[in-house]
């Protein structure tokens, strides 16, 4: 008989969302994930790669070009300069943020998560036999830093914190930026992982990156993605940013999990960031966002605020009275389109009638799924 280590884990709700939407040939607006074309720049020096030198291992800690461009990347960003061995190229965000859990959180340590949250923080801290203590967001998903303050003790070693936030599209202001700071310098034993993944997916204001965060980069480690930055989420590759005390460990764990990451990408993303303005990425998606809720205007569904990310939350509450999951599943089988139920990124679900829909799709999907949407 075997004892699971994750025994309240199950199929998670985008691979539930994704087969119903697969079985009830419905529009799959669940899965963060873009199904329009990639750029073709970058298929062309990928393939151009293809006839290169590429296709055994990279250097465990990440091709060194693309090392160099990520440190450009983020001096020119957030005006931070970085050594190369503060950077480490991972098999997406998700690796990269276990890998962090794994290395640096010990058993009976405690981390804080802040919920609606990313469901891979969990069963991470879970796993090393560590304490996840989860603290809610506000209803309008703001986060009142008092409440966090309060769950840090001594038994405390991480904040999690996810910016801007999946999955309500919220971004912090600076005094998110500057609550976070007092919290780092009232409490010198906590490190704050940072999932910034959608760093350059921000609308009407500026992503207010941790990298600001100057008097502690000691204990900082942020997390990104170029699977979702160029919305080649199948290349599952991303990085990680941490001080050299903090990567030495990290490393030790990356090096027997996945060694190194597919050279090929890497080789190919560190010529394309040559010639790509990710300034400009915004820009796409808010177009998308605004296409989306023009379309969705004449519903029943009310549309929450969505300032980054590619999603939009929507309250249902003037079309049924059902649990978010009930209703997301009905959706899909009575209406032909698919969402994510909110209350699957609380640790305690609570009913709040609201879904997620992923935007970052073409003008015919979004124009499709919303004209079913507005039959409702």
């Amino acid at each position: 008989m075997i004892r699971s280590k994750l025994p309240l884990v199950g199929s998670t709700i985008f691979t539930t969302m994704s087969k119903m939407a697969v079985d009830f040939q419905a529009i799959n607006l669940a899965q963060g994930f873009p199904n329009f074309a990639v750029d073709e720049r970058l298929i062309e020096i990928i393939q151009k790669n293809l006839h290169g030198n590429f296709h055994q291992y990279a250097p465990m800690a990440g091709s060194p070009l693309l090392i160099e461009q990520i440190c450009k990347l983020t001096l020119a960003q957030y005006h931070r300069t970085l050594l190369s061995t503060e950077v480490l190229i991972t098999s997406g965000a998700t690796q990269a943020i276990f890998t962090c859990i794994q290395a640096l959180v010990h058993s009976k340590d405690e981390v804080i998560i802040i919920d609606p949250a990313y469901d891979c923080y969990d069963p991470a801290i879970t796993l090393v036999g560590a304490m996840p203590v989860h603290v809610a967001m506000e209803v309008d998903f703001t986060i009142d830093w008092n409440k966090v303050e309060q769950l840090v003790n001594s038994k405390t070693k991480m904040l999690i914190v996810n910016n801007p936030h999946n999955p309500s599209g919220k971004i912090w202001n600076m005094n998110d930026l500057n609550a976070v700071s007092m919290i780092l310098e009232k409490h010198p034993q906590l490190l704050l992982l940072s999932d910034e993944v959608y760093e350059y997916i921000t609308f009407e204001n500026a992503h207010l990156s941790t990298h600001r965060l100057t008097t502690f980069l000691d204990r900082l480690i942020v997390i990104s993605s170029f699977g979702k930055t160029f919305h080649i989420t199948g290349w599952k590759l991303g990085y990680l940013v941490a001080p050299e005390n903090l990567m030495v460990e990290i490393k030790k764990v990356h090096q027997f999990l996945v060694f190194s990451v597919n050279h090929l990408a890497q080789q190919s993303l560190s010529e394309y960031l040559n010639e790509v303005d990710v300034n400009s990425l915004g820009a796409f998606y808010q177009e998308k966002r605004n296409y989306f809720r023009t379309l969705l205007e004449k519903s029943r569904f009310e549309l929450l605020p969505s300032e980054g990310t590619y999603f939009q939350v929507v309250d249902y509450k003037q079309i049924s009275s059902k649990s978010d999951i009930e209703f997301s599943k009905e959706l899909v089988q009575k209406n032909g389109v698919a969402a994510i139920p909110m209350s699957v990124f609380y640790e305690q679900q609570a009913q709040q009638n609201l879904l997620r829909f992923c935007f970052a799709k073409d003008n015919f999907t979004l124009e499709q799924a919303a004209e079913k949407l507005c039959k409702i």
